[in-house]
């Protein structure tokens, strides 16, 4: 299993994938299940209202379902937020939540945000 960070997902529905690390291609092509937390839904919604991205969440998300087959990974929200709450590098909601899901579920994260990939040993650019 392997999660999609918020702006991975962006660049891929748009079909930006230059925009991804050589590491980072290999890993989606390799992963045998590609998925993302509800938290990432959330701030795609977030990223629309404030108008840096113009589809909705849910084209963004079902697009990339029906091309690579990319799913919704849910979590108990206590169990999330346990978890996220012993997360203290980061002051970023988003971040926090996304990583201590992947974290949680024992999977790598792909990502280009520095910081994460400075505290989260499984994350991969």
């Amino acid at each position: 299993m392997l999660y999609l960070d918020t702006h991975v997902v962006v660049w891929l529905a748009a079909g930006l994938i230059d925009k991804l690390s050589h590491a980072a291609k290999i890993a989606i092509e390799e992963a045998e299940e590609l998925v993302y937390s509800p938290v990432v839904a959330l701030e795609l919604k977030y990223l629309h209202e404030t108008g840096r991205i113009k589809q909705p969440p849910d084209r963004v998300l079902a697009g990339l379902e029906g091309s690579i087959g990319l799913k919704s990974r849910d979590l108990m929200l206590g169990p999330l937020i346990a978890s996220a709450s012993r997360l203290e590098w980061t002051r970023d909601l988003f971040d926090r939540l996304i990583v201590a899901q992947s974290s949680y579920d024992g999977s790598s994260l792909i990502t280009k945000d520095r910081k994460i990939r400075k505290h989260y040993s499984a994350a991969i650019w």
